[in-house]
Parts: structure tokens; sequence; C-alpha cells
């Protein structure tokens, strides 16, 4: 398995993860993250993770605004 196939098969993202999919650095990322805390992003243990799905459906309401 390829990693895009990987990559599109996993259901949440870590911050490299996130900065290769939205293709910003890890400082932007962060602040990204601290941001939209309550929309896309759990947290486990002292770890924070983006859900894709809920990423994905954010971009496109935020896109057709």
């Amino acid at each position: 398995m390829t990693d895009m196939q990987n990559e599109e098969q996993s259901a949440v993202m870590n911050l490299d993860e996130v900065c290769s999919y939205l293709r910003i650095g890890k400082t932007n990322a962060r602040a990204f993250l601290k941001k939209h805390e309550h929309d896309f992003v759990i947290h486990i243990g002292n770890r924070s993770y983006v859900v894709k799905k809920l990423l994905d459906e954010w971009l496109i309401k935020e896109a057709k605004r």
C-alpha cells in the first residue's frame, strides 16, 4: 500500500499529516488546530488529532461562504 492510499484511508491525521494535507507549516497548523479545536480536533492523551471527514466537511462549508 502506498503512502497516499494509507493517508486516504486514515480516519484521523496527526500534526505532520495535517501540514502535508493543507500544505502549511507546523506553526500555522498548531494555530489552526487551536482555533478550531471544537470543530474537528480530538485529543488522545496530550496529542491532538484531526478527524479527516470533519475537516473535509468544514473546508467545503468554508469554501461556499
